[in-house]
Protein backbone atom coordinates (compact mmCIF):
# COMPACT_ATOMS: atom_id res chain seq x y z
CA UNK A 1 0.00 0.00 0.00
CA UNK A 2 1.71 3.57 -0.53
CA UNK A 3 0.14 6.93 -0.77
CA UNK A 4 -0.97 8.68 -3.50
CA UNK A 5 0.19 12.22 -4.50
CA UNK A 6 -1.45 14.55 -6.47
CA UNK A 7 0.06 17.52 -7.98
CA UNK A 8 -1.85 20.60 -9.94
CA UNK A 9 -2.15 20.29 -13.78
CA UNK A 10 -0.16 22.67 -16.14
CA UNK A 11 -2.10 24.82 -17.77
CA UNK A 12 -0.89 26.76 -21.11
CA UNK A 13 -1.95 30.52 -21.31
CA UNK A 14 -2.47 31.30 -25.27
CA UNK A 15 -4.12 34.31 -26.96
CA UNK A 16 -8.17 34.45 -27.02
CA UNK A 17 -9.59 33.27 -30.26
CA UNK A 18 -11.13 37.05 -30.74
CA UNK A 19 -7.34 38.02 -30.30
CA UNK A 20 -7.99 41.43 -28.10
CA UNK A 21 -4.93 42.59 -26.48
CA UNK A 22 -2.95 39.88 -28.07
CA UNK A 23 -2.21 41.79 -31.55
CA UNK A 24 -5.03 40.07 -33.94
CA UNK A 25 -7.24 42.53 -35.09
CA UNK A 26 -11.04 42.15 -35.96
CA UNK A 27 -12.19 43.92 -39.34
CA UNK A 28 -15.75 45.20 -39.38
CA UNK A 29 -15.34 44.50 -43.48
CA UNK A 30 -16.86 41.26 -43.89
CA UNK A 31 -14.05 40.83 -47.01
CA UNK A 32 -11.44 40.44 -44.88
CA UNK A 33 -13.13 38.55 -42.05
CA UNK A 34 -10.52 36.42 -40.82
CA UNK A 35 -7.42 38.08 -42.54
CA UNK A 36 -4.28 38.87 -40.09
CA UNK A 37 -2.21 41.89 -40.75
CA UNK A 38 1.82 41.34 -40.61
CA UNK A 39 2.31 42.21 -36.87
CA UNK A 40 -0.52 39.53 -35.96
CA UNK A 41 0.89 36.55 -38.31
CA UNK A 42 4.53 37.68 -36.87
CA UNK A 43 2.85 37.29 -33.32
CA UNK A 44 0.46 33.84 -34.57
CA UNK A 45 4.00 32.36 -36.18
CA UNK A 46 5.96 33.11 -32.52
CA UNK A 47 3.04 31.25 -30.75
CA UNK A 48 3.03 28.40 -33.13
CA UNK A 49 6.98 28.19 -32.87
CA UNK A 50 7.38 28.67 -29.09
CA UNK A 51 4.32 25.39 -28.81
CA UNK A 52 6.39 23.16 -31.91
CA UNK A 53 9.55 23.63 -29.04
CA UNK A 54 7.72 22.91 -25.82
CA UNK A 55 6.23 19.89 -27.75
CA UNK A 56 9.34 18.98 -29.35
CA UNK A 57 12.10 20.23 -27.37
CA UNK A 58 12.41 18.75 -23.83
CA UNK A 59 15.48 18.32 -22.53
CA UNK A 60 14.60 17.29 -19.25
CA UNK A 61 15.87 13.84 -17.92
CA UNK A 62 13.53 10.56 -18.88
CA UNK A 63 13.49 8.62 -15.68
CA UNK A 64 12.83 5.01 -15.64
CA UNK A 65 11.50 5.25 -11.83
CA UNK A 66 8.56 7.59 -11.28
CA UNK A 67 9.67 11.13 -10.93
CA UNK A 68 8.18 12.51 -8.12
CA UNK A 69 10.32 16.17 -8.40
CA UNK A 70 9.20 18.81 -6.18
CA UNK A 71 6.67 16.66 -4.10
CA UNK A 72 6.01 18.20 -1.18
CA UNK A 73 6.48 14.99 1.41
CA UNK A 74 9.60 13.29 2.10
CA UNK A 75 11.67 16.48 3.10
CA UNK A 76 13.87 14.75 5.79
CA UNK A 77 15.21 12.59 7.97
CA UNK A 78 16.21 12.98 11.89
CA UNK A 79 16.95 9.55 12.90
CA UNK A 80 20.44 7.54 14.38
CA UNK A 81 22.35 5.28 12.26
CA UNK A 82 23.69 1.99 13.28
CA UNK A 83 27.12 3.71 14.83
CA UNK A 84 24.72 6.12 16.90
CA UNK A 85 25.75 9.17 14.83
CA UNK A 86 22.37 11.15 14.56
CA UNK A 87 21.40 11.78 11.02
CA UNK A 88 19.79 14.21 8.98
CA UNK A 89 19.16 14.16 4.76
CA UNK A 90 21.19 17.30 4.48
CA UNK A 91 24.70 15.72 5.57
CA UNK A 92 24.70 13.81 2.70
CA UNK A 93 24.20 16.37 0.08
CA UNK A 94 26.69 15.99 -2.89
CA UNK A 95 25.55 12.44 -3.34
CA UNK A 96 22.65 10.63 -4.74
CA UNK A 97 20.80 9.33 -1.49
CA UNK A 98 18.61 6.31 -1.47
CA UNK A 99 15.66 5.79 1.33
CA UNK A 100 14.35 2.37 1.73
CA UNK A 101 11.87 1.18 4.55
CA UNK A 102 11.94 -1.77 6.26
CA UNK A 103 12.79 -4.08 8.94
CA UNK A 104 15.67 -6.85 9.58
CA UNK A 105 13.31 -9.69 9.95
CA UNK A 106 11.44 -9.06 6.84
CA UNK A 107 11.38 -12.14 4.93
CA UNK A 108 11.75 -11.03 1.22
CA UNK A 109 11.07 -7.71 -0.04
CA UNK A 110 13.65 -5.68 2.63
CA UNK A 111 16.46 -8.16 1.34
CA UNK A 112 15.58 -8.32 -1.87
CA UNK A 113 15.31 -4.75 -2.18
CA UNK A 114 18.89 -4.23 -0.20
CA UNK A 115 20.27 -7.13 -2.41
CA UNK A 116 19.37 -4.81 -5.88
CA UNK A 117 20.64 -1.54 -4.06
CA UNK A 118 23.93 -3.64 -3.63
CA UNK A 119 24.14 -4.47 -7.37
CA UNK A 120 23.59 -0.77 -8.32
CA UNK A 121 26.51 -0.40 -6.09
CA UNK A 122 28.82 -2.62 -7.39
CA UNK A 123 27.50 -1.33 -10.85
CA UNK A 124 28.81 2.60 -10.21
CA UNK A 125 32.31 1.38 -9.59
CA UNK A 126 34.30 4.29 -8.27
CA UNK A 127 30.90 6.44 -8.49
CA UNK A 128 29.43 3.96 -5.81
CA UNK A 129 30.89 6.58 -2.85
CA UNK A 130 28.28 9.25 -4.64
CA UNK A 131 25.39 6.93 -3.47
CA UNK A 132 24.60 6.81 0.48
CA UNK A 133 21.82 4.22 1.10
CA UNK A 134 19.90 4.88 4.26
CA UNK A 135 17.78 1.74 5.34
CA UNK A 136 15.14 2.79 7.41
CA UNK A 137 14.02 0.44 10.08
CA UNK A 138 10.20 0.45 10.58
CA UNK A 139 11.01 -2.22 13.83
CA UNK A 140 12.47 -0.51 16.57
CA UNK A 141 12.04 -2.38 19.06
CA UNK A 142 14.09 -5.60 17.29
CA UNK A 143 16.08 -3.88 14.93
CA UNK A 144 18.68 -2.36 17.39
CA UNK A 145 21.89 -0.62 16.53
CA UNK A 146 23.60 -3.89 17.21
CA UNK A 147 21.34 -5.95 14.64
CA UNK A 148 21.16 -3.10 12.26
CA UNK A 149 25.28 -2.86 12.48
CA UNK A 150 24.85 -6.88 11.36
CA UNK A 151 22.38 -6.26 8.92
CA UNK A 152 22.46 -3.50 6.45
CA UNK A 153 26.84 -3.65 5.69
CA UNK A 154 26.32 -7.23 5.00
CA UNK A 155 24.57 -5.84 1.45
CA UNK A 156 27.60 -3.23 1.28
CA UNK A 157 29.74 -1.83 4.04
CA UNK A 158 29.00 1.81 2.80
CA UNK A 159 25.11 1.46 3.93
CA UNK A 160 24.08 3.06 6.85
CA UNK A 161 20.66 1.69 9.12
CA UNK A 162 18.51 4.06 10.84
CA UNK A 163 16.43 4.02 13.71
CA UNK A 164 14.18 6.22 16.12
CA UNK A 165 12.13 5.53 18.90
CA UNK A 166 8.69 4.64 18.43
CA UNK A 167 7.93 8.09 17.99
CA UNK A 168 10.44 9.27 16.12
CA UNK A 169 10.09 6.45 13.24
CA UNK A 170 6.35 7.11 13.39
CA UNK A 171 6.72 10.68 12.42
CA UNK A 172 8.98 9.61 9.63
CA UNK A 173 6.56 7.16 8.52
CA UNK A 174 4.00 9.96 8.24
CA UNK A 175 6.42 12.26 6.13
CA UNK A 176 7.48 9.99 3.94
CA UNK A 177 3.41 8.75 3.36
CA UNK A 178 4.57 5.15 4.51
CA UNK A 179 2.05 2.71 5.94
CA UNK A 180 3.90 -0.20 8.39
CA UNK A 181 1.90 -1.96 10.93
CA UNK A 182 2.69 -5.07 13.36
CA UNK A 183 0.61 -8.20 12.23
CA UNK A 184 0.57 -10.95 14.99
CA UNK A 185 2.79 -14.55 13.75
CA UNK A 186 0.99 -17.87 14.23
CA UNK A 187 2.83 -19.64 17.15
CA UNK A 188 4.11 -16.00 18.31
CA UNK A 189 6.33 -13.21 17.99
CA UNK A 190 5.04 -10.74 14.72
CA UNK A 191 5.71 -9.43 11.17
CA UNK A 192 5.58 -5.77 9.70
CA UNK A 193 3.19 -5.30 7.16
CA UNK A 194 4.69 -2.13 5.55
CA UNK A 195 4.96 0.02 1.87
CA UNK A 196 7.51 -1.21 -0.02
CA UNK A 197 9.13 1.33 -2.27
CA UNK A 198 12.68 3.57 -2.93
CA UNK A 199 12.48 7.22 -2.60
CA UNK A 200 15.91 9.00 -4.49
CA UNK A 201 17.58 12.25 -4.09
CA UNK A 202 19.99 14.40 -6.42
CA UNK A 203 22.96 15.18 -5.05
CA UNK A 204 21.33 18.79 -3.87
CA UNK A 205 19.58 16.98 -1.56
CA UNK A 206 16.01 17.38 -3.49
CA UNK A 207 13.65 14.80 -3.67
CA UNK A 208 13.39 12.93 -7.64
CA UNK A 209 12.20 9.55 -7.77
CA UNK A 210 10.27 6.81 -6.10
CA UNK A 211 10.46 3.61 -7.27
CA UNK A 212 8.00 0.80 -5.91
CA UNK A 213 8.95 -2.52 -5.25
CA UNK A 214 9.86 -4.77 -7.97
CA UNK A 215 11.37 -2.52 -10.64
CA UNK A 216 14.81 -3.71 -10.32
CA UNK A 217 18.55 -2.45 -10.29
CA UNK A 218 19.10 -1.97 -13.85
CA UNK A 219 16.37 0.83 -13.60
CA UNK A 220 17.82 2.33 -10.58
CA UNK A 221 20.82 1.99 -12.05
CA UNK A 222 19.87 4.09 -14.58
CA UNK A 223 18.27 6.72 -13.29
CA UNK A 224 21.21 7.39 -10.47
CA UNK A 225 23.39 7.61 -13.03
CA UNK A 226 21.55 10.24 -14.88
CA UNK A 227 21.32 12.15 -11.63
CA UNK A 228 25.21 11.81 -11.30
CA UNK A 229 25.57 13.16 -14.90
CA UNK A 230 23.40 16.23 -14.28
CA UNK A 231 25.32 16.96 -11.42
CA UNK A 232 28.65 16.73 -13.34
CA UNK A 233 27.22 18.92 -15.98
CA UNK A 234 25.99 21.50 -13.46
CA UNK A 235 29.44 21.49 -11.77
CA UNK A 236 28.20 19.80 -8.41
CA UNK A 237 31.19 18.74 -6.24
CA UNK A 238 31.11 15.33 -5.35
CA UNK A 239 30.82 14.85 -1.44
CA UNK A 240 33.74 13.63 0.19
Amino acid sequence: MFTKWTTAPFRSTLPSPSGRGAGVRESSDAGNCGKLDKSSMKLLAGVLLALVLAACGDTGPKFQLTDITGADFARDVRLTDHNGKPRTLAEFKGKVVVVFFGYTHCPDVCPVTMSELATVASELGKDAVRMQVLFITVDPGRDTPEVLARYVPAFNPSFLGLYGDAEATARTGKEFKVFFQKQPAPGGGYSVDHSAGTYIYDTAGRIRLFGSYGQGAAKMLADIQTLLAQANDAGTAPAK
